[in-house]
């Protein structure tokens, strides 16, 4: 609501990454450029490493914006995958007809048979491996063996990770220093320092269509600063609420005390000075009710994230039943079962197009696994089930080809951010985690989609 009240155009501290509010200063677009011609050199394994929320997903997307368009990017966003699993997650982001039986022998020799094909096409193929803290160590070094993958001159696959210090002190274990000696330039995202953090305030004020007088001074950036620790995503946070804190009081200017009271709000302090705790609790309360208001941009996704979480909690008690028919359910023959399901999937596959056409294609989704075409049973089995465990009319069904085989990929729900969809299939039962589910970016899903359609539409 305070949009409106300060004249802009549309929220400007949002976080997740909005690739048209990217911020240049504080080094982040010298950052950019140096990545953009590590990845164009071609050489090695490019680290870039930042604190929680310093901005490496924006850099992630910023980088995928600027790269030219003969660069083909695939992502890894699920950190625990195993060792057994990584290649073959890798091979389907290629989309290689591999399948869970085949060797990871089998499964390299694809995917540089794979790379191959695109370097005598003149195309690059780069890997970026986002959270790449979380990764187990030999995850991490079946993505080294990787690079191995080359020509004469060139590398075949360009990798970049992405991670937090952690991943610092990971690789730094003796055991793995084949990773690190691989590594060829390095990046760490520092904080932003208080003049920086003025300017970029202002900068996304700006953009968004700001024209007043400044909102935020020195004085007010730099109480910003001491209470997001100069890292963005706080400092979104915080400048959001500070100015909703204005905009309940009718003010065009934001002061300390609004600060203070979005710090303490957001739980990023717990040293605000005595003389101001009634007046930043006060200040917070305005802050509550504008957010029970529904004033709050952003947070409309949380309540529906809480009943995916309730509904996965509550499958932890009932993961290792068997699934039997209910009493009430009447019993019919197979070929009738046969045909109720699959008029569910094709109930499904249409809910899939729809929901593709509206869905955004730098959020995300979980793949929860695939089957193929004429392999109704596993499919059975999930809608059967899948009630008791997720929200059915968020998972969605589609048809993928790989070198000529047709597969449906089953999918649940559309995230906004890697790390709620992160949270989800971080929580999901162990039923569901045997087949090995990861994220998707929906902008992939969408090709996979538009290829099937048209190869459908041909035949």
């Amino acid at each position: 609501m305070y949009q409106e009240h300060f004249g802009l155009n549309r929220p400007p501290f949002k976080i997740t990454p909005d690739t048209s509010l990217f911020f240049e200063g504080s080094q982040r677009g010298a950052a950019l450029d140096a990545l953009l011609y590590a990845i164009n050199s071609g050489e090695g394994i490019i680290k870039v490493v930042g604190e929680v929320g310093s901005g490496k997903t924006m850099l992630c997307r910023m980088l995928e914006v600027r790269l030219s368009d003969d660069v083909d990017v695939i992502y890894i966003a699920n950190p625990s995958l195993s060792p057994d699993n990584i290649l073959h997650v890798i091979a389907h982001e290629l989309h290689l007809d591999v399948t869970n039986t085949m060797s990871k022998v089998d499964v390299m020799q694809q995917i540089q048979t794979h790379l191959l094909k695109k370097h005598a096409s003149n195309r690059q193929v780069v890997l970026f491996v986002e959270e790449a803290q979380s990764m187990p160590i030999e995850t991490l070094e079946e993505i080294r063996l990787l690079s191995n993958l080359e020509t004469d001159e060139n590398k075949l696959l360009q990798m970049v990770l992405f991670g937090q210090p952690e991943l610092d002190e990971k690789i730094a274990a003796p055991h793995i220093r084949q990773l690190k000696e691989r590594i060829t330039h390095s990046f760490h995202l520092s904080p932003f320092p208080q003049d920086d953090t003025l300017q970029y305030l202002n900068f996304r004020l700006r953009a968004v269509g700001y024209k007043g007088p400044d909102i935020f001074n020195r004085k007010t950036a730099g109480v910003v600063k001491k209470y997001s620790n100069g890292l963005t995503r706080r400092i979104n946070i915080i400048a959001d609420k500070s100015m909703l804190a204005a905009y309940s009081e009718g003010s065009h200017s934001v002061t300390p005390a609004h600060i203070k009271s979005a710090a303490l709000d957001s739980e990023f302090t717990t040293a605000i000075d005595k003389k101001n705790v009634m007046f930043a609790a006060g200040c917070s309360l305005l802050v509550s009710i504008a957010l029970i208001g529904g004033y709050y941009v952003g947070q409309h996704n949380q309540p529906d994230q809480q009943l995916v979480n309730n509904k996965v909690a509550a499958s932890l008690m009932i993961e290792a039943a068997p699934i039997t028919p209910s009493s009430n359910i009447p019993i019919v023959d197979k070929e009738d079962k046969r045909n109720l399901v699959v008029s569910r999937v094709d109930e499904r596959l249409y809910q899939t197009q729809q929901w593709l056409k509206g869905a955004i294609d730098k959020h995300y989704s979980i793949q929860l696994f695939m089957a193929r075409i004429n392999d109704h049973k596993k499919v059975e089995a999930f809608l059967r089930r899948i009630p008791e465990i997720l929200d059915l009319n968020k998972v969605y069904i589609y048809e993928t080809s790989i070198d000529g085989r047709v597969w449906y990929s089953v999918l649940y729900n559309e995230f906004s951010t890697q790390g709620s969809a992160i949270n989800i299939l971080n929580a999901l039962p162990s039923s569901l985690k045997a087949s090995d589910p990861y994220l998707r970016r929906i902008g992939s899903l969408k090709k996979d989609l538009t290829s099937m359609l048209a190869k459908n539409h041909r035949a």
